[in-house]
């Protein structure tokens, strides 16, 4: 175990939590479709269903194909234990859920993605659960917060769409001065650059779905963290149902084996067109945290390995200038999606934050004219030209 532990990302991402699942002398783990496992022994069936020895009984709750995937994951993040979901979706709801009852406080960042950000100011208050958030990025008024009591601090970062960061040492600290736990949304950096895990957090989780998989073909959620913990999110999934398929978990354990190198080609694109970006006349403003610009750069190299594949930016002319720009893109995706091989684009209000109103979009610090770019792994001279001749595209008024 030592020996695995000293291992890199990269070989990890290729390795990690196959080796038990290999037949036949196969290279790669099949994807099981069978939805019961077969006993002979009902004594040794009965330890396998209270989870007293290994083994699978029933897809709902396990299944050999995706608990491949989550022993990857849990080893990229240096986990005692994951939990898989269908959706990144299902991952946060479910883990909030197993935590919280009436009564109890979660405080957080008002920059959270818009499905969260919903489940915070819709679906936990008719619970009777205090929601308080916070401006991302000021510190001390979380601080602040945190010290009146709390059950959970859920924290994103970086953001999505606004990618803001949120130094996870500084609030973590700030939690367990009053014993609460803290989650962690890590889709946008990716276990590759950042494991909050080992920076004192409770939980990490990742839409799947994005970069991990990586291909755009399949939908998932996991969690990460202490083996009690896990367990305990594990059960309710298992009886709530939002189960992953294994023909989702094979593609995104396919798609995880490239994901170093995807992750850093994705950066490398990103920054050079958040540079560009930063630069012309048609952009207000750029929101990427490998620039220095950024308002949270330091706390970024700090806490981050590399920067990401995500940046965001607003045009000059909001919404008409977005409505010129997008459909003049050649190599780019106009889809609600992100962390693909294939350049993605979107404004917030029909990709991360088609859930909330305009005022609510507003309210949360994201203008109308804000574009989500999640740079793909093409030639970066390819995208950038791309770029050049859809903003030139945009006509003042």
């Amino acid at each position: 175990m030592e020996a695995k532990n000293r291992l890199q990302a990269g070989t990890k991402s290729v390795w990690a939590g196959e080796k038990e699942y290999l037949v036949h002398g196969a290279t790669q783990v099949p994807v099981v479709h069978s939805v019961a496992y077969n006993y002979d022994d009902i004594d040794e069936w009965y330890e396998v269903a209270i989870g007293k020895r290994k083994g699978h009984i029933y897809g709902r709750n396990t299944n050999p194909t995706v608990q491949s995937f989550e022993d990857k994951v849990k080893i990229l993040e240096h986990a005692e234990a994951a939990t898989s979901f269908s959706t990144g979706m299902a991952a946060i709801s479910n883990s909030l859920l197993t935590i919280l009852k009436p009564g109890d406080r979660v405080v957080s960042i008002k920059d959270t993605y818009g499905g969260t950000n919903k489940i915070f100011s819709e679906f936990l208050p008719r619970l009777n659960i205090e929601v308080e958030l916070v401006e991302t990025g000021n510190h001390e008024e979380m601080e602040r917060e945190i010290a009146k009591g709390c059950k959970l601090v859920y924290l994103e970062t970086p953001t999505n769409p606004t990618v803001k960061i949120t130094d996870i040492v500084r609030i973590t600290k700030a939690a367990k001065k009053v014993d609460a736990l803290v989650f962690v949304d890590n889709t946008f950096a990716t276990p590759i650059n950042q494991n909050p895990l080992t920076l004192g957090v409770d939980l990490v989780i990742h839409s799947a779905t994005k970069f991990l998989g990586g291909h755009a073909d399949a939908l998932g959620g996991v969690v990460c963290g202490s083996e009690s913990l896990v367990k305990d999110i594990y059960h309710y999934r298992e009886i709530n149902g939002a189960t992953m398929d294994p023909m989702a978990a094979y593609l995104i354990l396919r798609g995880m084996k490239t994901l170093k190198l995807r992750v850093e080609k994705q950066q490398e694109n990103a920054m050079k067109v958040a540079q560009f970006l930063e630069n012309h006349e048609k952009v207000e403003q750029v929101y990427y945290p490998g620039l220095q610009t950024h308002t949270s750069h330091e706390i970024a190299k700090k806490q981050m390995k590399g920067f990401g594949g995500m940046l965001s930016f607003a045009l000059k002319g909001e919404l008409d200038a977005v409505r010129q720009f997008l459909p003049k893109l050649e190599y780019a995706h106009r889809a609600a999606n992100l962390g693909a091989v294939e350049t993605t684009v979107g404004p917030a209000r029909t990709t991360s934050h088609v859930e909330n109103t305009s005022e609510e979009r507003a309210a949360l610090g994201i203008p109308e004219g804000l574009v989500r770019y999640s740079a793909g792994i093409e030639d970066i001279d390819d995208l950038l030209n791309d770029l050049k001749q859809a903003l030139n595209e945009i006509k003042s008024h």
